[in-house]
């Protein structure tokens, strides 16, 4: 495993937004087992500090990512069952760290995103793409299948499409991604982000940071659930635990009150 820290960058603004940049232009962005475990480290370490309030997922270059990188690709097929499970694991496990972050997370999106790549797009909470975006679920075109990042995508882009565009590995624009759920918005050129993403991270910065964990914990805790009586008193018992929390108390209060509520730091 080659060991390079400049391929994935974290920054923190003064203001706690975080930008986690895959940094590896030179070959489109392709991620490999070095790569993954820098992501999972970084994440982990956002995840654990309280100072960062959102997460921007980016990179650098003229594409988003191309997938998995080629040579480490080779050295997987020539791995044994075993070792290419546990490699599997550890892309599942960032793909679940990313998908389940306790932090506001925007993905902005441009050129190319193939493969592994949609699925990191999948598990942001928002994703801005450019107008030049092209998202494939490339996998059978080489006899392999999108498998670990599929629980995401499925969810993002629904059931229907996920079985023409996994089976056909056709690529997709942005404007057709945005039309499937998988992005949010869609700008005319990857210069326009950082003011799309300023824009997002301002909403974001007024709103309550546990409220916020909150609300993401509690879109997983009903999605795709069957309206019955374990959901139902499921909600009512989050939303009285929140209403009696410091931040819950801070917020109505701030509200009645007419001010704004301590975590707004302007």
């Amino acid at each position: 495993m080659t060991n390079n820290n400049n391929r994935v960058l974290l920054s923190i603004s003064e203001d706690g937004i975080a930008e986690l940049t895959l940094n590896r232009p030179e070959v489109h962005n392709a991620f490999d087992d070095d790569v993954i475990e820098q992501l999972i480290a970084q994440l982990e370490s956002v995840a654990n500090n309280e100072a960062v309030r959102v997460l921007v997922l980016r990179s650098n270059g003229k594409n988003f990512s191309a997938g998995a990188d080629l040579g480490w690709m080779r050295r997987m097929a020539k791995n044994s069952h075993q070792e290419n499970l546990q490699d599997a694991g550890r892309l599942a496990k960032l793909m679940q760290l990313l998908n389940d972050l306790n932090k506001p997370t925007i993905g902005l999106v441009q050129g190319a995103a193939y493969g592994g790549a949609v699925g990191l797009a999948a598990c942001c909470d928002m994703v801005i793409a450019s107008e030049d975006a092209q998202f494939c679920l490339s996998e059978v075109k080489i006899g392999l299948i999108p498998a670990v990042i599929s629980p995401y995508v499925v969810r993002a882009i629904g059931e229907r499409q996920s079985r023409r565009y996994f089976l056909t590995a056709e690529p997709f624009s942005a404007a057709i991604a945005q039309n499937f759920g998988l992005v949010h918005e869609v700008v005319a050129s990857p210069e326009l982000f950082d003011d799309a993403c300023a824009r997002i991270t301002r909403t974001l910065s007024k709103n309550s940071p546990q409220g916020m964990r909150a609300a993401k914990e509690l879109t997983f805790a009903v999605s795709h659930k069957v309206i019955d009586q374990t959901v139902i008193q499921d909600t009512a018992q989050r939303i009285a635990d929140i209403r009696v929390s410091a931040e819950g108390q801070e917020g109505l209060s701030a509200f009645l009150e007419k001010r704004k509520p301590n975590w707004i730091q302007e």
